[in-house]
């Protein structure tokens, strides 16, 4: 189930995933699933599923710190003029594109 996916729906479990973890990990997981009240695995694939939503929404997310903001708005704002460079490398682009029809969606 994706993480946009409904809360009310539930997601048909048909794959395996698999770990070797100590003894020690393994009585500290069933410690914590017993204090939410689930199931060892229940716990497990929450906490996974969490951690992966968590990791990909940090991976995704641009961060700045305040300096970079206000430059990044700046250059955003009043961008600079494209060298000849620039230019000419953009003329060659759409020169060299083929031509396409506009699709209507």
């Amino acid at each position: 189930m994706s993480p946009t996916a409904p809360k009310n729906r539930v997601a048909v479990r048909t794959e395996r995933l698999e770990a070797r973890v100590s003894s020690d990990q393994k009585d500290l997981f069933v410690r914590a699933a017993e204090l939410q009240g689930r199931t060892l695995t229940d716990f497990v694939i929450a906490s996974v599923h969490e951690a992966a939503v968590r990791t990909l929404a940090d991976l995704q997310a641009i961060k700045l710190s305040e300096g970079e903001s206000r430059a990044f708005a700046e250059a955003l704002l009043n961008p600079r003029e494209p060298s000849a460079r620039l230019k000419e490398a953009a003329q060659r682009y759409v020169a060299a594109a083929p031509v396409r029809e506009p699709t209507v969606p």
